[in-house]
């Protein structure tokens, strides 16, 4: 397989790094939370950049935007602040610190050109399409500032904050040729979109059940849209496959912004609640989400959105009979939009077994999380998914916790 156990175990430490820990924090601020909401925020630029006429590589953004992630997990002890500071005034250490973070990572990354794609983000910055780079450098700003504005309030006595507002507000101006950024300055009705993806951060998952570590919606939105990405990749995925598949797992559980995170299990109580739900979601969602973003957009959020874990292609063949290896061998073309629902539950079933098992191997004894393990494992160990097979990953964590 293309992603390996030691790759989800490094993309899983996203949600115990921890960011502005040297500031007052009103709620914990996490580093795959931050790289979910910057996802979110460069779907929205480069909708907007499109809609002006311009070409985006959304198959470089997916894929840099994962890099990223993976480089800021590794070096996670060190503060952006000196960060950029190494990266703007001493290029040999900073490529010192890049080249270190590639041999952390390439062997756990099983794919050649992965690796090659991988060096290039980290080395070869003259190479990466500048506007794809531009939008995911704007989402990374914005995000941040969208943090800083969180824990502003609360550190009135540090000489720090104004000098950090200043910086921070002149990083952006540098993107004000982006139209969504000026969108979002001027605080038009996208910015309510991006605000309500954030908040997704101060849902827990799993919130009634004691666990380690705690995860929240938006951070197990970037997991999933992350695995669906190398599940995609496993299938040898087209373009706009790829595409799909990584925002329909980003974009899942947003209804859950306007209906708070309902556990599996209550859903699953009966098909009525369970019917209930979806229609709830679905209403929630046209009075309070679809408003906030361009009309002509709608109808792709609603692919994304609704039956989210069904396969489905922009023809009518989107019965049960659509299997990801029918995907594969008769849809695997842009002009078919083909989406893999069926892979984006994997993905999000993975992330769910992830957050049970750690909390099991930190120690934490309970019976719904021995049985979300037992279960999941159960149902996706011998399900093959095209040419994906997850029993190997499944198998080596449940022998690693023997």
């Amino acid at each position: 397989m293309i992603i390996t156990i030691e790759l989800i175990k490094e993309l899983f430490r996203g949600f115990t790094v921890h960011r502005w820990n040297d500031k007052i924090r009103p709620v914990d601020l996490i580093e795959i939370d931050k790289h979910a909401h910057k996802m979110f925020i460069a779907y929205c630029l480069g909708k907007f950049e499109e809609d002006n006429g311009r070409t985006i590589d959304w198959n470089i953004i997916i894929k840099n935007g994962i890099f990223e992630l993976l480089r800021r997990i590794v070096l996670s002890d060190i503060k952006s602040p000196i960060y950029y500071l190494i990266k703007q005034e001493n290029k040999r250490i900073f490529n010192k610190l890049n080249q270190w973070v590639f041999e952390q990572l390439a062997e756990k990354i099983n794919d050649s050109q992965l690796q090659k794609d991988f060096y290039n983000y980290l080395f070869e910055k003259t190479k990466i399409d500048k506007l794809s780079q531009k939008i995911l450098d704007a989402a990374h700003k914005y995000s941040s500032y969208w943090e800083f504005l969180i824990i502003k309030n609360a550190n009135p006595f540090s000489y720090q904050i104004i000098e950090i507002e200043r910086s921070l507000l002149n990083d952006l101006n540098n993107y004000l040729d982006l139209v969504g950024m000026r969108e979002l300055i001027t605080r038009q009705k996208i910015s309510d979109f991006v605000d309500l993806f954030g908040q997704l951060r101060f849902q827990t998952r799993w919130s009634q059940i004691p666990r380690v570590p705690k995860t929240s919606v938006l951070g197990h939105s970037m997991l999933v849209a992350t695995l669906s990405y190398f599940f995609s990749i496993e299938n040898k995925a087209c373009s706009k496959r790829i595409y799909n598949n990584f925002f329909g797992g980003l974009f899942h559980d947003l209804t859950e912004a306007v209906t708070r995170d309902i556990i599996s299990p209550v859903k699953e109580s009966s098909k009525e609640f369970n019917k209930l739900i979806f229609e709830i979601g679905n209403e929630l969602a046209e009075k309070e989400i679809f408003p906030l973003v361009q009309s002509h957009w709608v109808d792709e959020l609603k692919y994304f959105m609704i039956y989210e874990f069904k396969n489905k292609v922009n023809e009518k063949h989107n019965s049960k009979k659509l299997t990801t290896s029918l995907i594969n061998k008769f849809y695997n073309e842009d002009k078919f939009s083909a989406y893999d629902g069926a892979l984006v539950k994997a993905a999000d079933q993975l992330a769910a077994f992830l957050e049970a098992w750690y909390s099991t191997h930190f120690g934490i004894k309970s019976d719904e999380l021995f049985s979300a393990i037992n279960q999941i494992s159960s149902n996706y160990s011998k399900l093959e998914l095209g040419e994906l097979n997850l029993s190997e990953i499944f198998s080596g964590f449940l022998e690693g916790q023997k």
